[in-house]
């Protein structure tokens, strides 16, 4: 793990979240013991497919029908989730640090080698090398890429030629999260989160439209003051929902560029919620529920502690988390209490489960790719 001493010189020095939450000496907290499944909801598994082990942070793209997925030894997919088959499948040829973004047509993930790859129906159309690591899976839209790098950097280029237009590069922080972070477009804005800030820029040029604090670094060291935006993020209209790191959740009128509200809660992975209710896992398995109007708790449960939770989805009636082991558990968006469960590998799900028209899609740790749809 790197110094939190390090000098303010050595930018990017690369924080892993996981280690951040490790208390000093002491074992970690036994998982909760799974209750009884009453499958009170009735989901089958419809097909599988695979993409090779998985040690990045991965954004499952959905784009209607199709999810966009790569693995980390550089394989690069586009599956129908109504049956599992590849519409295309291609290899960067070389180990990726992020991915995978598409508009549908032009898909990137950058790769260990800090190179962005763009591939256009499986076939690779442009790399252009950058000029630090980036662990957010880069951004298609308005025919463009969209790159938001370790070193709090954003660049974008040119969707069919690779050409660089324009780069912004703010006062770098010695330590960073090794996970998917803020980068979304509203309407004509490209929202980025940079530290505990959400920040609105111009996507023509780069320049700065507005900044929005959900949380404020604190503490008396480095690690102390990480206070990064992770993704997912929950949207609806312009109204945009994030997660500082282990810090606070909030919303922001993106169009202003307004805080409407922010909460303390200490979680490390990404929202998820609709007009109503927004969906949150936190440090020690909490599942929580916090009303979109004005962040108030509406409900939690702890029949998930210390499972190694990923970010929710919410989907139909459900609340749909993964864990460490492998299990998928829907739970009622109205209280948190268990549907059902489903199995996967046994090895953790690795990124937030995604809803690709009438399917359930799960990513685990050792590459598998799951698709589950209700009976």
């Amino acid at each position: 793990m790197p110094s939190a001493l390090a000098p303010r010189a050595l930018v990017a020095i690369v924080f892993v979240a996981s280690l951040a939450a490790c208390s000093s000496g002491s074992p970690p907290p036994k998982p909760t013991p799974l209750a009884p499944n009453e499958a009170l909801i009735g989901v089958r598994q419809v097909w599988t497919a695979h993409v090779g082990a998985i040690d990045f942070p991965l954004d499952v793209n959905v784009n209607g029908n199709t999810v966009t997925l790569a693995g980390a030894g550089g394989t690069v997919a586009a599956i129908d989730a109504r049956t599992g088959r590849d519409l295309w499948r291609t290899s960067v040829r070389t180990p990726i640090a992020a991915g995978v973004g598409s508009d549908g047509k032009l898909a990137a993930v950058v790769t260990t080698g800090n190179e962005l790859v763009a591939l256009q129906g499986g076939r690779e159309l442009w790399r252009q090398k950058l000029q630090a690591q980036a662990y957010t899976a880069p951004l298609v839209a308005g025919a463009r890429v969209f790159v938001l790098a370790a070193d709090r950097s954003v660049s974008a280029y040119d969707g069919q030629s690779g050409r660089r237009l324009w780069l912004q590069k703010p006062p770098s922080e010695p330590l960073i999260l090794r996970q998917g972070g803020v980068l979304l477009a509203v309407g004509d804005t490209l929202v980025v989160g940079l530290s505990g800030r959400m920040v609105g820029l111009n996507p023509l040029n780069g320049s700065l439209r507005w900044e929005a604090p959900i949380a404020s670094p604190r503490g008396t060291n480095d690690i102390e003051r990480l206070a990064d935006l992770v993704s997912p993020v929950s949207r609806v209209g312009n109204e945009v929902c994030a997660r500082a790191f282990q810090t606070a959740v909030g919303c922001v009128d993106a169009v202003r560029g307004a805080v409407l509200w922010t909460r303390p809660a200490n979680g490390a992975q990404g929202l998820q919620g609709d007009d109503r209710l927004l969906f949150g896992t936190e440090m020690d398995g909490k599942v929580v529920a916090w009303r979109r109007a004005n962040g108030e708790q509406a409900w939690s449960t702890d029949s998930l502690k210390y499972r190694g939770l990923s970010a929710p989805l919410a989907l139909g009636r459900s609340v749909v988390v993964g864990d460490s082991a492998g299990f998928v558990h829907l739970l009622s968006r109205e209280d948190g209490s268990l549907l059902t469960r489903l199995t996967t590998d046994g090895s953790a799900v690795v990124a937030a489960p995604v809803a690709a028209g009438n399917t359930l899609v799960v990513v685990t740790r050792n590459g598998g790719v799951y698709g589950f749809q209700p009976e």
